[in-house]
């Protein structure tokens, strides 16, 4: 299996879910990140600690997307270990979300899933992108890829107006509404920061979480986190500002 090889990676959301899955995915590689940065809203929490021990390659960090005072202690710390590297691979995995339906949606909803979910991913990959510059102009760096300089946004394929997937199952406005505007923000991103070698790219996990239970996920942790990290491995120019799932498969807008 072609794996990602990549010097340096902030990953938030490790609290738990797809955050964690994906940190354990990255030590597990042949090569791990030499820096691995772990941000979640709780350092101290059990969960993330486990992975951490032992891990001389992780730091556990304190970051609430939604609090730039916090985004800008992040950078600072992240700044510290990588020098004038700067940071490979920025991960924007933190979410949330709010069951609903069209008649139950309320401004309240709306509001805190957009903040965490589309506001949160723009504060922090506006904080990262000196690093990321740094890295994207290092000596040696030519291709775009994440192993030189990229922002990868998990989206979702409930974001994705052209599908209107799974409208029967979950209508969840306030989540697909964030996430179709993800997707914006990464084309954004991508338009303004691919000039400068900086990758830029939307990806769709697949439903992970909540866990359904044993055998009734349509995609189980561990073939997501593969999945992905496989996806993550190949993408290059060519994919900047796009739309992909955790198979490889590219996702409409």
């Amino acid at each position: 299996m072609e794996e990602l090889r990549v010097g340096s990676v902030l990953l938030t959301g490790c609290d738990g879910g797809l955050g964690l899955g994906l940190l354990k995915g990255l030590l597990e590689q042949r090569r791990p990140p030499q820096h691995l940065f772990a941000a979640c809203l709780d350092p101290q929490g059990k969960a993330i600690n486990e992975v951490a021990l032992g891990n001389p390659s992780v730091m556990v960090l304190p970051l609430d997307v939604t609090d730039p005072n916090s985004i800008k202690a992040a950078v600072r710390k992240v700044q510290e270990k990588v020098g004038s590297t700067g940071l490979n691979l920025l991960i924007n995995n933190a979410g949330t979300t709010r069951r609903s339906t069209l008649a139950t949606e309320t401004a309240e909803n709306m509001a805190l899933v957009y903040t965490t979910n589309t506001i949160g991913p723009l504060q922090t990959s506006q904080a990262f992108l000196p690093l990321l510059k740094e890295a994207a102009e290092a000596e040696g760096q030519h291709e775009m890829s994440c192993s030189r300089a990229a922002i990868i946004n998990i989206s979702s394929i409930l974001g994705s107006i052209e599908a209107g997937e799974a409208w029967e199952e979950r209508q969840d406005i306030c989540y697909r509404c964030s996430k179709a505007a993800l997707n914006m923000l990464t084309k954004c991103l991508a338009l303004e920061y691919g000039g400068r070698g900086i990758l830029c790219v939307s990806v769709d996990p697949g439903c992970v979480t909540p866990p359904l239970g044993q055998g009734m996920g349509p995609v189980t942790m561990e073939e997501s986190v593969q999945g992905v990290l496989r996806l993550l491995a190949r993408l290059s120019g060519t994919s900047n500002g796009t739309f992909w799932d955790w198979r490889g498969q590219s996702l409409p807008w």
